[in-house]
Parts: structure tokens; C-alpha cells; sequence
């Protein structure tokens, strides 16, 4: 073995040992590899979990309201588990659920979040507290109670839905816009902390689209660039990035590019921000 090697596995197993200090169990292997789906009542979610099922792959869905989410399990074998994410203790107690009800995780696509528009000084301090809460703590705490078993396993993956916000900033969604940069920059220290224990993480970094975020959080868009894509569109690169372990995706591809104007020239991305929104 080379040294190269002989490092990642001593890193795996000093990974899985200590994972399995804090009381991560084994889990039982079945012959379908199960995704975990939170945010799987509409939009990005239920498009995600939709595509999984056709893959053949055994779902767990969850998300606040019954009966959109029993529309998006119809004509599955999908485990519906309603939870919020928001309440206290709310990752923990859906993280147990999904490993009871199926033995083991292969995938969770952290799709659940809100929004808020508005300029900031005008945004109520319980929904600084809500959008910060949904979209970044929730999110990570779920990660910690789902990744024990996926390290331990050696195999996994966690799917981190993130926005063109959280890379460029957006005026009047500067909350909204932090949240998913710390999902961003969350998801570029998880992987590095995973390197060599089989567990892999993707950032999907898809524009708007065309959901009820928008009228959830009261105001529709309105911007002409970027154009509004649609659920499935980000559902299929989802399913595709699982598939080739890729680490980033944006949705559409070119929304790579504002983020590399901002990296190399900061005056020229403000000044073109400014005049185009």
C-alpha cells in the first residue's frame, strides 16, 4: 500500500472509530439504497424524490405538510415521515424515524428551506431567526445525526441544496443570501473533514426556480436574468451528481460565472450588480 493510501485508510478508520464513540450504530443493509428527501412536499424536494423513485432507489420523505408529501410518495414504496425541521429537536427525532423505518441512509438531499425579500432593515427579528433557522442550523444538524451511520458504513452521500444567493449575495435577501452561503462554505470544510471515509458531499447550486417559494415568501420574481428553471430540471442533475459523485452543480451551468467575475474582479462584479440587480 502507499503512504497516500496507507493516510486515507488510517483517517477512515480513526473517522469510524470515533463516529462510532458517539454512539453510531451499524446500519442494516438492504438490497435498495435508500435517499433521505426533507423539503419533499413541493417544489425542488418533490421533484428530487420523484426522480430517486424512478431510479429505483427506496425513498424516505419528509416535510411539513401530509398532504403534498402523500402526492409526492403516491405510486412509491416511499416511507413518509412529516416532521419540522425548525422545531427543537426536530433533525434529530426525523433522523432516528428514517433509520428505524429503513435500516440505513445512502443519500439525504437536504431540500428543505425558506425565503424572505425585503430590505433588511425592515425584516422582523423572528424571521431573521426562521430563515437562519431552516435554512442553515436545521440543515446541519441533520447532517450530524444522519452522517455517523454513513461513516461508519463507509459509503454515503449528502446533497446539499444551496442557491446562486449564497454565492453572489442579493439585495433585499441578505438573510436568506448568508444562510445559503454558510450551506456553501459548510459544505466545502464537510468534504474536506470526509476525504477518504467513502462519504462524499455535493453542493447543487441551482437560480430560481419555478416554484411556490417565491409566493411563501410573499414576494413573486421579477427579475428578467436568470430565467426561472424548473423543478425537474435540478432534480435530474441531483440524481445525476449522486450518481457520478460530482462535488458542485449549478443549475443552469452557467451561474458559475458571476462567482468567478466576484473572485477576480470584486469592482467589476459590484458595478455590473448595481446596474443590473
Amino acid at each position: 500500500m502507499t503512504r497516500t493510501g496507507s493516510v486515507h485508510s488510517a483517517r477512515t478508520a480513526a473517522a469510524r472509530t470515533l463516529f462510532a464513540a458517539r454512539g453510531s450504530v451499524p446500519p442494516h443493509r438492504t438490497d435498495r439504497p435508500v435517499a433521505l428527501v426533507t423539503g419533499a412536499s413541493s417544489g425542488i424536494g418533490a421533484a428530487t424524490a420523484r426522480r430517486f423513485a424512478t431510479g429505483g432507489w427506496q425513498l424516505v420523505v419528509s416535510g411539513q405538510d401530509r398532504r403534498r408529501l402523500a402526492d409526492t410518495a403516491a405510486g412509491t414504496s416511499a416511507v413518509m415521515l412529516p416532521a419540522d425541521l425548525a422545531a427543537p429537536g426536530g433533525p434529530g427525532r426525523l433522523a432516528r424515524s428514517a433509520l428505524r423505518a429503513t435500516g440505513r441512509i445512502d443519500v439525504l438531499v437536504a431540500g428543505a428551506g425558506i425565503g424572505w425579500a425585503g430590505p433588511f432593515v425592515t425584516m422582523p427579528p423572528a424571521d431573521i431567526d426562521r430563515v437562519l433557522t431552516v435554512d442553515l442550523n436545521a440543515t446541519l444538524h441533520l447532517v450530524r445525526e444522519v452522517l455517523p451511520a454513513m461513516v461508519t458504513a463507509g459509503r454515503g452521500r449528502i446533497v446539499l441544496v444551496g442557491s446562486v444567493a449564497g454565492c453572489v449575495g442579493v439585495r433585499e435577501e441578505a438573510v436568506y443570501s448568508a444562510a445559503k452561503a454558510g450551506v456553501a462554505a459548510f459544505a466545502e470544510a464537510l468534504r474536506q473533514e470526509l476525504r477518504g471515509t467513502g462519504v462524499g458531499v455535493t453542493l447543487v447550486v441551482p437560480g430560481p426556480v419555478d416554484t411556490a417559494f417565491f409566493a411563501r415568501r410573499g414576494t413573486p420574481y421579477r427579475r428578467s436574468r436568470p430565467r426561472l428553471t424548473t423543478p425537474d430540471r435540478v432534480a435530474a442533475e441531483v440524481w445525476h451528481a449522486v450518481r457520478r459523485g460530482r462535488d458542485d452543480v449549478h443549475v443552469p451551468g452557467w451561474l458559475t460565472l458571476p462567482g468567478r467575475v466576484r473572485g477576480l474582479t470584486p469592482g467589476v462584479y459590484r458595478r455590473l450588480l448595481n446596474r443590473f440587480g
